[in-house]
């Protein structure tokens, strides 16, 4: 049970890390603007390893914490670890320059996507997909005020995807993503205590 609960704990720690290295590069890349480059974006240029790093190492946290989420619930924790493993792939495959970043990029959408650029949009897709299902399956799980945050934190996630490529759709992006982080390590948190009934 113990060894259960310190994997768990690897979720608490996995959006927090993401969080703090991406904004960190975010605000001090040359030529990175929040309200148009997505974090995936960082992984590109010189310095880009820094956040292939980041995917991989936050998506191989929320993998172990799937691991032990499944004494909770089985499907709640393969939805995290399908999060996991979309981070993973994310950082492996990284996106296509666009919209001026690396600088010297053109400052528009690349009128087609590279091999790896096919992959990392995939693997966005297989994360959003755990990350959203994860959210209605924890609502279920837990009671009370952690039902209610689970259920809004997964109508907030489908919310943005209606909206990438337009205006604000990237800082909308922004802002729900990171609700979405706090919410892993939120319900983490309450699944690596030994109160938490099984």
């Amino acid at each position: 049970m113990e060894e259960a609960m310190s994997r768990i704990a690897c979720g608490v720690v996995a959006g927090p890390l993401y969080l703090v290295v991406g904004y960190a590069q975010a605000f001090t890349r040359e030529g990175f603007d929040l309200t148009r480059h997505p974090f995936s974006m960082l992984s590109l240029g010189s310095l880009g390893w820094i956040q292939i790093v980041n995917f991989v190492v936050s998506g191989a946290l929320f993998v172990i914490a799937a691991t032990g989420m499944a004494r909770h619930t089985k499907w709640g924790a393969r939805l995290i670890g399908l999060m996991g493993v979309g981070m993973i792939l994310g950082g492996v495959f990284t996106a296509d320059p666009a919209l001026g970043f690396p600088a010297g990029t053109p400052d528009a959408a690349p009128v087609s996507l590279s091999w790896h650029g096919m992959l990392h949009a995939v693997a966005f897709g297989l994360a959003m997909i755990g990350w959203i299902g994860a959210c209605f399956v924890f609502a279920r799980r837990l009671g009370g005020w952690l039902a209610v945050m689970s259920g809004l934190t997964g109508v907030l996630l489908m919310v943005p995807m209606a909206f990438l490529g337009n205006p604000g759709g990237t800082v909308l992006l922004y802002v729900v993503a990171t609700i979405g982080w706090v919410w892993t390590s939120v319900v983490s948190l309450k699944l690596s205590r030994p109160a938490f009934s099984s």
